[in-house]
């Protein structure tokens, strides 16, 4: 039942914004919005995810982590459906190499979207048993994603940064407590260690 309750609360982005754009209540640039929002779901939870294991070392409930997966792979597919909306309402699929260099955050974003592939591509348990120890330190690039994501989002707001700087602001706290807990070997990706 809880993961049934997780599986649904991961679709509401999706379902408030096809009703938005059902009932027209979409804004003046649709495109625009479409893209904003799914980015927002994905980054949202990303950080969800991030907080899994504090909430199981708060609690010492283990049945947070049974969620992890589920959360992560919701990210990526709002990740997926963020750059294509971005490729296809946006800037169309001719200009990438003039969009990269012209507007950095779009660099950004993709190393952020390309970090979490293979997440994406490893969160099955038999990827979990196949790959067994070497299977943490890669997912520890998770940490990364979550870092590049956020200053794709900080460094195109336009005006006000507030709901960056808040989002900002959790994400520090996430990978402080992290490194407080567990050391900050426990960050870097890719390197073997025990946590």
């Amino acid at each position: 039942m809880a993961k049934v309750i997780v599986f649904c609360a991961a679709l509401m982005p999706l379902i408030w914004l096809v009703s938005d754009v059902v009932v027209g209540r979409i804004g003046p640039d649709p495109g625009q919005e479409i893209t904003e929002r799914l980015g927002i779901a994905a980054f949202q939870l990303l950080l969800v995810t991030l907080l899994i294991t504090p909430l199981k070392k708060m609690t010492g409930w283990p049945g947070w982590l049974r969620h992890r997966r589920m959360l992560g792979l919701f990210a990526f597919f709002y990740a997926v459906l963020h750059v294509f909306a971005f490729l296809q309402l946006i800037l169309g699929w001719g200009d990438l190499w003039a969009t990269f260099t012209r507007r950095p955050y779009i660099a950004l974003g993709a190393v952020a979207f390309l970090l979490m592939i293979p997440l994406a591509l490893t969160s099955t348990k038999a990827m979990m048993k196949r790959m067994g120890r070497r299977w943490k330190p890669i997912h520890r690039l998770i940490y990364l994603s979550a870092l590049f994501a956020w200053l794709h989002f900080l460094w195109q707001a336009r005006s006000d940064v507030t709901e960056m700087v808040i989002y900002g602001l959790l994400l520090l706290a996430l990978l402080f407590t992290r490194a407080y807990w567990f050391g900050v070997s426990s960050l870097v990706p890719l390197r073997k260690s025990g946590v």
